[in-house]
């Protein structure tokens, strides 16, 4: 059975959707202005119509190429989105150090060849990154550890 190149042509039509949405949605909220005067939403619309543009490149040939069929890595995308919905629901109540840590260690899951001692190294690398980034960088006011008020 001939099996399109399916990968590349979901790719290509999401980076297609994700790249209209910005567009549409950076036209709807900011003002764009022209090309002497950019306004805040030139840029985000410049941005997505490009992500957009490429996303078709990509796709388009896929169409018309053939490519093994997709096997849903089941167990990944479930470990995966249940990272991210225990980051969002614990970040409060456990603080931004806590929570990521978690996070990674459950995404980590999905990957049998990572030993222990490298997801433990994993948590804390990427723990203190995101400290570095969004406290220390951008100054946000996120509680750090349970205690933090």
């Amino acid at each position: 059975m001939r099996h399109r190149d399916t990968q590349d042509l979901v790719g290509g039509l999401a980076l297609t959707a994700l790249g209209l949405f910005a567009a549409y949605y950076a036209n709807e909220h900011y003002e764009i202005g022209n090309l002497r005067r950019m306004g805040p939403g030139f840029f985000p619309v410049s941005l997505g119509l490009t992500l957009a543009v490429l996303g078709i490149l990509v796709a388009l040939p896929a169409w018309f190429r053939q490519g093994p069929a997709i096997q849903p890595a089941w167990k990944t995308l479930g470990l995966v989105t249940l990272s991210l919905l225990v980051f969002s629901f614990t970040l409060k109540s456990l603080g931004l150090m806590a929570a990521t840590a978690l996070a990674v260690m459950l995404s980590s899951l999905a990957d049998r060849s990572i030993t222990w001692k490298t997801r433990g190294l994993l948590c804390a690398g990427v723990a203190a990154v995101t400290y570095l980034i969004f406290i220390v960088g951008l100054g946000m006011h996120l509680p750090v550890w349970p205690w933090s008020p």
